[in-house]
């Protein structure tokens, strides 16, 4: 009998209820769409791969940024596998920004999140890769510096979580500058 009671809580009720409240959430709760000019260019909440010099790099993903398979490599710091991909992210975001040193790179930068599909970076993360980004755009550096600042995500109530920047947003406005 108790079993029964559990099924019908936990596998009717409880997710009728989360449903219901996601309604009164952005978008209805099926998250934050952006477009382009009318078109779909991604979701506020899934991140994409970015390796261009032009924009800003998104964090790597375990799982190819496929959000039909999201999850982490399950790798740890003592996996040599894993240390090989770590030091291959942090050697290849060496050569497009020279002017780094390697102590300098923010973690995130090169490790993948627990989902695989973190649409955000640090502030951090994002403030390294402005001279890069300026040079190949012809830009000057303040005028992104500017615009990295504008899109400073706070923590949830400013007590949780640290601030981030999502990579897709800030990209989406880096292609609308006028040079």
């Amino acid at each position: 009998m108790i079993s029964l009671v559990f099924i019908v809580i936990c596998g009717g009720l409880y997710p009728l209820l989360i449903a219901g409240i996601s309604k009164f959430a952005p978008e209805g709760g099926k998250g934050e769409t952006l477009m382009v000019n009318g078109k779909v260019v991604g979701y506020a909440n899934e991140g994409q791969k970015f390796t261009a010099d032009k924009y800003f790099w998104s964090r790597p993903s375990a799982v190819g940024y496929n959000a039909a398979g999201s999850g982490g490599s399950n790798k740890g710091p003592s996996d040599s596998a894993y240390l090989k991909g770590v030091e291959a992210s942090i050697d290849s975001f060496l050569v497009h920004n020279p002017t780094v040193k390697k102590e300098e790179i923010p973690s995130d930068l090169v490790t993948a999140s627990g989902s695989g599909l973190d649409p955000n970076i640090s502030v951090q993360g994002a403030l390294i890769q402005v001279k890069r980004v300026a040079k190949v755009r012809n830009l000057a550096p303040d005028q992104l510096l500017t615009l990295v600042n504008a899109h400073i995500e706070k923590p949830l109530l400013g007590l949780f979580g640290p601030e981030k920047i999502n990579v897709l947003k800030l990209n989406i406005a880096l292609d609308a500058l006028k040079n």
